[in-house]
């Protein structure tokens, strides 16, 4: 089971997005872990992954200090080696990519390292069918969200979900994903900035800014 699965949109839309998730089981093959997630990260690392993430840190680091305007005046740079140097106990590791090529690479990699962890990748069905294939091995199960079910009309509109869904966690709030959709509209911020901000309250690292780019770039003129 991953949190990724509460992704929302329909198949197209995970063109550019592709996790790569690593865990250890408790008691079965937790020995030695943090090194193996430390190096199933650096793999990960050479591929030019958009985010990772060893389930308490992002690449993209939350401030310390606290403002108004604190998250407006800073660099929107993913810092990975914090990252894969954070790895200080056998839990989740991830790294995002933007491309199936890169996931494909990656993941061969990973084949050949064999660290003895439990691998999955999480993106469309086909996507991740055709990742599989491609790289020699057979996918051995399948996981889906149902979605959601809402006769109140209580969720938000599409282009929010689509934005605050990518941390399955839901540590990304739906007023924040709208405001940021409404700064982008205004000219206020750019996509990039908007996405940066966005990543950095997701802590597991699953969250693709590239993905939240291109969202906010198609959203501009478009009204719910």
């Amino acid at each position: 089971m991953t949190n990724t699965l509460h992704r929302y949109g329909d198949a197209e839309s995970f063109h550019d997005d592709y996790i790569i998730f690593a865990i250890a089981c408790k008691g079965k093959n937790d020995e030695g872990a943090v090194d193996k997630l430390r190096i199933f990260l650096g793999i990960c690392a050479r591929y030019g992954p958009v985010n990772i993430g060893n389930s308490s840190l992002g690449s993209y680091r939350p401030a310390k200090e606290l403002g108004p305007s604190v998250h407006w005046k800073r660099e929107h740079v993913a810092d990975h080696r914090a990252v894969i140097e954070g790895v200080h106990r056998a839990a989740t590791a991830a790294a995002v990519f933007d491309s199936r090529d890169k996931a494909e690479a990656c993941l061969r990699d990973l084949i050949e390292a064999d660290l003895g962890l439990s691998v999955n990748v999480s993106t469309s069905v086909e996507g991740a069918i055709r990742v599989a294939t491609d790289c020699g091995i057979k996918r051995h199960s399948v996981e889906y969200s149902l979605g959601f079910t809402d006769p109140h009309d209580h969720l938000p509109d599409r282009q929010v979900l689509e934005l605050s869904t990518m941390c399955g966690h839901g540590m990304i709030s739906a007023n924040l994903a709208k405001k940021m959709i409404d700064m982008v509209r205004e000219a206020r911020r750019k996509p990039e900035e908007a996405a940066a901000i966005l990543a950095r309250f997701c802590p597991c690292g699953a969250y693709n800014p590239v993905r939240a780019r291109r969202m906010l770039e198609q959203g501009v003129g478009k009204r719910p």
